[in-house]
């Protein structure tokens, strides 16, 4: 399988506190990596650093061909390549859901409106919400609102797509919604980096966990390292449950 995202010791400071020290993992292309860890663990600011949200100060990212720590970057093309969902939905209240992802879509790729309306309820359909492409955010409950944020991503076609506490703001029943959006994709061959406190969907969907604690990579393996961890951070995350 051929790699879509190589990290190298990448080490990242906000001011004096360093919240990323040597941190270096893998994803291959078609696989599901998810990212674990205590709040202030660093994995999220390890996912924005992929799509250079945030910059590193030392080590090295290659993602989807390209070299995203190299000073000329064209970050409009490694967005292309790259969706990102995070855990407030950011959509636009007076643009209808179509309108909604149609955006980007015209906006940065210069597609034609038809086209873009195609696309727009072809990801619709994929989440399993074609029939709401009329309405408006507000009109939608918030489980409803995350799945057109997944969508406005797909939209655009990317390579990979991140996931950052996507569910962490919304009732299980809705969480559930979200998940199983995101496991179709996964079965569909979306390669996936998801930051998530959802074990049971980590367990089920993820290829690769990897466990970050103090900003390091502190394990990282296939799905079973949770259910049989090598390291008492480890053990003692997964027993509390998180």
């Amino acid at each position: 399988m051929s790699q879509i995202v190589e990290i190298k010791n990448i080490s990242k400071c906000f001011g004096s506190t360093r919240v990323l020290e040597d941190v270096s993992f893998t994803v291959n292309k078609g696989s599901v990596v998810a990212i674990i860890g205590q709040s202030g663990s660093g994995k999220s600011t390890a996912l924005r650093c992929i799509d250079r949200l945030e910059t590193v100060d030392q080590g090295h990212i290659r993602v989807c061909g390209h070299e995203v720590t190299a000073p000329g970057l064209d970050l409009h093309q490694l967005r292309r390549d790259v969706g990102i969902v995070f855990q407030s939905y950011n959509l636009f209240p007076h643009l209808t859901v179509e309108e909604n992802i149609m955006l980007a879509p015209r906006l940065v790729q210069k597609v034609k409106k038809t086209e873009a309306r195609e696309r727009a309820l072809q990801v619709l359909t994929q989440v399993g919400l074609a029939e709401k492409a009329n309405n408006y955010p507000s009109q939608l409950s918030g489980g409803q609102q995350q799945r057109v944020a997944i969508a406005r991503s797909l939209a655009m076609q990317p390579q990979l797509m991140l996931f950052d506490e996507v569910t962490s703001a919304l009732d299980p029943q809705l969480t559930g919604e979200v998940l199983r959006v995101m496991e179709k994709l996964a079965a569909d061959g979306m390669t996936m980096i998801l930051v998530t406190h959802e074990m049971a969907f980590a367990r089920k969907v993820a290829d690769e966990v990897v466990f970050m604690h103090k900003g390091r990579v502190w394990e990282h393996g296939p799905a079973s390292i949770l259910d049989n961890p090598a390291t008492t951070e480890l053990r003692d995350f997964v027993g509390n449950g998180l």
